[in-house]
């Protein structure tokens, strides 16, 4: 599969891209094919950048593991593997999540035994409805709203909505794969995680 629009590569042609580029990426490390991507358009990476420092930062009102659960399963459902597989390798395990938890955000559903408890439940039962009806029935959002008050509810609907627009721009652009990131075939349900 041909990449679309190929990420641009080192050297940078300008110093805003050089800037942008380290400003998205934290550290030292080089800047994932992602954000390289979003650097072939600067006004945007610069907008991206932001809102997506938002998405992954403490001032979001919903914790790590809730952050995770949403975005992992979302990218699933989207069928993006690229940016599925970035998170997973970034933060799956900062999330605490198991590799049956990962097989059944990437597989299967909030029903599998693996899931213990009623938050994670909900977000997965969210991502799921907010990705086939772009929507929340009733009896969800009830449920939803015993859990998560409206600033955290908030989160979770922009942060939903904010991983299909990474999915449709890595898929639709044929990103490849980060170097080492795990594959949704690596997480395959086993026969006693199956549902």
């Amino acid at each position: 599969m041909t990449v679309r629009i190929p990420p641009i590569e080192a050297p940078y042609p300008s110093e805003g891209v050089a800037a942008v580029l380290r400003r998205m990426m934290p550290g030292e490390q080089e800047p994932i094919a992602l954000f390289r991507l979003y650097a072939r358009n600067v006004p945007l990476a610069e907008a991206l950048h932001g809102w997506g420092s938002y998405e992954l930062s403490r001032r979001l009102s919903l914790g790590l593991r809730d952050r995770e659960i949403v975005i992992d399963r979302t990218c699933a459902l989207c069928g993006c593997e690229y940016e599925w597989g970035v998170h997973i390798a970034r933060f799956a395990s900062h999330a605490e999540l198991t590799d049956a938890q990962i097989s059944s955000l990437t597989h299967g559903s909030s029903v599998d035994p693996c899931w213990t408890t009623e938050r994670d439940r909900l977000l997965l039962d969210a991502a799921d409805a907010l990705h086939t009806h772009h929507d929340l029935d009733d009896p969800l959002w009830d449920r939803l709203s015993d859990e998560f008050g409206p600033e955290q509810l908030l989160d979770l609907l922009m942060l939903c909505g904010w991983y299909h627009a990474i999915s449709f721009t890595a898929r639709a652009t044929r990103l490849t794969s980060e170097a080492g990131a795990p594959q949704f075939r690596d997480f395959l349900p086993t026969s006693r995680e199956a549902p």
